[in-house]
């Protein structure tokens, strides 16, 4: 949590103005009951109309520089809380989108999720009312303790002993219920990882007909968090009547000391009254006590979870080399008996890999389900680093090139095809912002996606839906291979990026990419035989390991998976 408050540094004008002007108006408060003591004591018992008047009209001036204060005070409190809170998500998207994919995979996304938006939210609630109420309500109630000392020493020993029998009550249930809180978050984070997991795959269960099993699993989980939230809501809801019975035995006792004191003349009436109203001053700001000290325990709670995700480092460190090609273009990438092994897993993903590519070449890259090739690819824009060996472009590794520049040489197309919410030029641009029209259209050409934009009202401009939910599974990959060629990379990787085109287009597709100029090196992953039979080299993988290596018909001859994973494809003759 403190490592959080260091945000707050660029507001400390509001941070000391906020709690000033909540001082002043508490200080006029305190006056208050003096004044209502005057009029009992004096114009009431004087029958003296005009004085009463006089001191009404002091209590609505004390009652309007309060609420003037009150008014500021909350203006600085919401400047620093909405200013901090601000800055806050800034430099926690800014952490998770420099955390490496290792990382991401630990976290989960539906707990970066709940950090950016719920937790953040609660850390602001928490500041605003800190600001606003933590002096406030301590300068009440011993303001109060204070103003009774000033009317009578023995009726003021009540306040003596109420004051810390409230403190045992309010800390004691802000003690249990910071811990509780911890837990409600990370039941909140167990709702939202299942409920985005279910609208994501909203069309899979209902293709296998799931919904009822899933909502059976979200009202478990909703369960556990309801009973969570239930049980510290009653923890936290005895901290009221508990203040409320102490401050009205209190109150009990007071008017009865009172009463004695004033039955002897050592004080009036209008004391009396006084005193009372100081102590219903001091119930009212301990049930606010009472209601910060919630909010602040869940701020706390939900504090420490973001300071938690802000230390998370990185497990990559940034390299601080140009990229500079250094070695010969026979050598222009090098897996040297390279191994990866995920975070959490004793097994390697993959294991001792050994290639050499050709600037220019195009790299094709086959095998089962589950047998690495992503992770393979993945190892050259250093989404995952090698945990042994090591990968090597332009005579050197990847780990010494500056991971931007490095990325800025890559163009990658997922498996997963991602449009973002905008237009289709936006989109495009992001492989290159200054890229020109014709640039653009070359790109989709290339990418066989001109019919794509041409079939839509607006061209360039036709609005793209969150994720590209307006375009079909082929114009979405279409669309994203071109973003891609629009950077014009040096190395272009395309990891099963045309599983949804129709094998006319995918030739196509691929013809035009081998038309490019400038040398680009070229890996295709894929599920097809036919996509990567025209490769320069073909990698064939299994269990994380490389089987085979060669061209198409090098390995019909010489590696059995690729040859089964063909004739799984293509029938024999006369079969």
């Amino acid at each position: 949590m403190r490592k959080i408050l260091t945000y707050l540094k660029s507001y400390k004008k509001e941070c000391v103005l906020a709690p000033l002007f909540k001082l002043l108006e508490a200080t006029f408060e305190l006056f208050v009951p003096l004044v209502v003591a005057a009029i009992v004591d004096t114009g009431i018992a004087r029958g003296d109309t005009g004085y009463i008047l006089r001191m009404c009209g002091i209590m609505i001036l004390l009652g309007v520089i309060g609420l003037a204060c009150s008014v500021t005070a909350q203006y600085f409190a919401a400047r620093a809380a909405v200013g901090f809170s601000t800055k806050l998500r800034h430099e926690l998207f800014a952490h998770i989108q420099g955390l490496s994919f290792t990382e991401l995979d630990q976290a989960g996304t539906s707990t970066m999720i709940t950090r950016m938006t719920n937790d953040v939210n609660q850390v602001q609630s928490g500041v605003n009312l800190v600001l606003r109420l933590f002096m406030r309500s301590p300068f009440i109630v011993f303001g109060a303790m204070a103003m009774a000392f000033t009317i009578d020493v023995k009726a003021a020993m009540v306040f003596v002993v109420t004051i810390p029998l409230l403190s045992v009550v309010v800390f004691g249930v802000m003690l249990i219920s910071i811990p509780l809180y911890r837990r409600v978050q990370n039941a909140l984070d167990q709702v939202l990882g299942k409920t985005r997991e279910n609208l994501t795959g909203a069309r899979v269960i209902r293709a296998f007909h799931r919904e009822e099993e899933e909502i059976d699993e979200f009202e478990r989980r909703n369960g556990v968090l309801n009973s969570l939230q239930r049980f510290v809501g009653k923890l936290s809801g005895l901290m009221n009547p508990l203040t409320f019975i102490i401050i009205n035995m209190a109150i009990v006792v007071l008017i009865y000391v009172g009463g004695v004191q004033v039955d002897t003349g050592v004080i009036t009436q209008g004391e009396v009254v006084a005193l009372v109203n100081y102590m219903s001053q001091i119930l009212v700001e301990l049930v606010k006590l009472a209601n910060l000290i919630i909010t602040v325990t869940k701020a706390v709670a939900c504090g420490n979870r973001i300071g938690q995700m802000l230390e998370v480092q990185s497990s990559q460190k940034d390299g601080k080399e140009a990229f500079t090609e250094s070695g010969t273009p026979e050598d222009y990438i090098v897996f040297e008996h390279a191994q990866l092994t995920y975070a959490g897993s004793s097994v390697p993903a993959l294991a001792d890999l050994n290639l050499r590519v050709k600037q220019g070449q195009t790299i094709g890259v086959i095998g089962g389900t589950g047998s690495g090739k992503t992770s393979f690819v993945h190892l050259l824009p250093r989404f995952y680093d090698t945990t042994a060996g090591s990968v090597r472009i332009g005579g050197r590794d990847v780990k010494d090139y500056r991971i931007e520049e490095l990325r800025r040489r890559i163009g990658i197309v997922m498996q997963k095809a991602v449009l973002f919410h905008g237009t289709i030029r936006e989109n495009l641009l992001w492989g290159n912002e200054n890229a020109t029209e014709e640039e653009l259209w070359a790109a989709l050409d290339t990418a066989q996606a001109r019919n794509v934009v041409e079939s839509k009202t607006l061209g360039l401009d036709e609005p793209v839906g969150q994720g590209g939910g307006n375009f079909s599974g082929g114009q979405r990959q279409r669309l994203t291979i071109a973003r891609a060629l629009v950077r014009r990379p040096d190395i272009l990787i395309l990891d099963d990026s045309a599983s949804a085109l129709d094998y006319a287009t995918d030739a196509a597709l691929r013809k035009a990419i081998r038309g490019m100029s400038g040398g680009m090196t070229v890996f295709i992953v894929s599920q097809r035989t036919s996509s990567i039979q025209h490769a320069d080299q073909i990698v064939v993988l299994d269990d994380g390991r490389m089987v085979g290596l060669g061209t198409h018909d090098e390995l019909l001859e010489g590696c059995e998976i690729y040859r089964e994973i063909y004739e799984s494809q293509y029938r024999k003759e006369g079969a």
